[in-house]
């Protein structure tokens, strides 16, 4: 499967980590997106449930575990090449999740990884549209608005 210039779009996985008013970044390791600061995931690999993939995604790029808590968006990213040929195309679905204990640590595919203060977020090179989903999932609280499906239940 091939990620630049896929034959049919790739579902992704984020999750969004708060603890109290900051939220767990990442600064990706590989493009697209070289360099920006993102949050943690990945692509869900074949079989595997999105809950397991974004839990998967979150212990590879930085060493904690969470529970998943809601669904917070659900998006798609479509990046062109100068040519107008669809060079990256990815379904993406962010969940908000907790992590209470440990410190990230980056792994795998990462460049750094550390808590930003929210009122901080508009001083990072972020990827398009990271910004308004964390505060989407801030604002909205911590009670689940819809149950997250897993299928094994």
């Amino acid at each position: 499967m091939n990620r630049r210039y896929p034959d049919a779009p790739l579902v992704g996985v984020g999750a969004i980590i708060f603890r109290a008013d900051q939220v767990l970044l990442i600064q990706r390791g590989r493009e697209p997106s070289l360099g920006r600061w993102s949050v943690p995931g990945g692509l869900v690999e074949v079989g595997e449930s999105l809950l397991d993939a974004v839990k998967r995604e979150v212990m590879e790029e930085v060493n904690l575990e969470v529970d998943v808590k809601d669904v917070v968006a659900v998006l798609d990213r479509v990046i062109k090449d100068e040519g107008g040929r669809v060079e990256y195309h990815y379904i993406l679905v962010d969940f908000l999740c907790e992590s209470v204990e440990g410190n990230p640590a980056p792994a795998s595919d990462v460049l750094d990884c550390r808590f930003f203060p929210l009122n901080d977020l508009p001083r990072q090179s972020m990827t398009a549209g990271t910004e308004q989903v964390i505060h989407r999932a801030f604002n909205r609280g911590r009670v689940p608005a819809f149950p997250v499906y897993d299928a094994r239940i």
